[in-house]
């Protein structure tokens, strides 16, 4: 007497995530369709998977609690199982906002947060794929606030690729500054103003009477180095990054 085929379809579980899961075929121990409705993911799986759970939903928010990788062509590693580049970036990203860890030695982030198309992979994907392009003998880095100042989303309208010649120009050493304005420190008596190259070197502008003198002959040097880097780069780089360094404004409170 033949044995009576079991049929599990039907069946209901729960992945490690929480996420409900199905079983819409069932072909034998080794061989079942798993089907999650809050994703309309379908997967091939066995049994023993199901019921253990571990079946991966791309739509599980896997990554602080906040990313996924949804359902696409952009994949989380390489034929050499190596993290791909643009997973590495989109991981940095969340975890500039969301890891706790993180921000204790990098506390200029706390705030910081990603927009809701960005927590899926994919999205983040295309917007690096259409966006992204090099410039010789540079380091690429993703931007949120030379578009716009002060910004602190991190999403498709206020980031941009720059080249690590540009972005040192805006690094701010917070830990250096003490009581007085950007660019301004006391030396011998006086007031003095320097300003941050791309060179890795700080420019002395001059000695002051007062910290609102050295910070405006600060302010005018800064903004028109930071045009003349932006004059250099005007053919490599995109227009609207060229657009905002021309424009760009120091103030006293940065």
């Amino acid at each position: 007497m033949a044995k009576e085929k079991i049929n599990r379809i039907g069946e209901t579980g729960f992945n490690k995530m929480g996420s409900i899961m199905h079983i819409s075929k069932y072909h034998s121990s080794n061989n079942i369709e798993v089907y999650f409705p809050n994703s309309n993911y379908l997967v091939k799986t066995s049994y023993n998977c199901f019921l253990s759970g571990s079946i991966k939903n791309p739509m599980d928010k896997t990554l602080f609690n906040i990313g996924y990788i949804g359902i696409g062509k952009y994949k989380v590693r390489d034929e050499f199982n190596k993290s791909t580049k643009i997973y590495s970036l989109w991981h940095s990203l969340l975890s500039r906002c969301y890891s706790k860890k993180f921000q204790i030695k990098k506390p200029t982030y706390i705030g910081c947060s990603v927009c809701e198309e960005w927590h899926n992979f994919q999205n983040f994907g295309k917007w690096c794929e259409d966006n992204y392009y090099e410039v010789k003998d540079q380091i690429m880095h993703l931007d949120k606030d030379i578009l716009l100042k002060g910004n602190k989303i991190y999403s498709p309208e206020t980031c941009i690729f720059v080249p690590l010649h540009i972005n040192e120009i805006f690094t701010k050493r917070q830990n250096h500054r003490g009581n007085y304005p950007i660019g301004v420190s006391v030396f011998k008596g006086k007031f003095r103003a320097r300003c941050n190259t791309n060179t890795g070197l700080q420019k002395t502008i001059g000695l002051f009477n007062t910290p609102e003198e050295a910070f405006t002959a600060y302010k005018k040097y800064k903004e028109n180095y930071i045009k003349y880097v932006a004059i250099q780069y005007k053919y490599i780089i995109p227009i609207k990054l060229y657009n905002a360094l021309m424009i760009y404004e120091v103030n006293i409170n940065d």
